[in-house]
C-alpha cells in the first residue's frame, strides 16, 4: 500500500521540528511544525502566495 503522505525534508529548529510533507495524491506541499508545546500544518506557499505543488 502506497503512503498518502511522505516527509520531503525535516529540520530541527530551536527545540522544535519543521517538516515539509507532500501529499502523494495531489502533490501539494505542507509545512508542519511541532515542539515547544505548539504544532500545526498548513499548505506551503511560494513568494507569490501560490501553493507549492510537486509535479508527478
Amino acid at each position: 500500500m502506497k503512503k498518502r503522505f511522505t516527509v520531503k525534508s525535516k529540520q530541527h529548529l530551536s527545540g522544535g521540528i519543521i517538516k515539509i510533507i507532500v501529499d502523494t495524491e495531489t502533490g501539494v506541499n505542507y509545512i508542519m511544525t511541532s515542539g515547544l508545546g505548539l504544532s500545526g500544518m498548513t499548505p506551503l506557499l511560494d513568494q507569490k502566495g501560490n501553493v507549492i505543488v510537486d509535479k508527478s
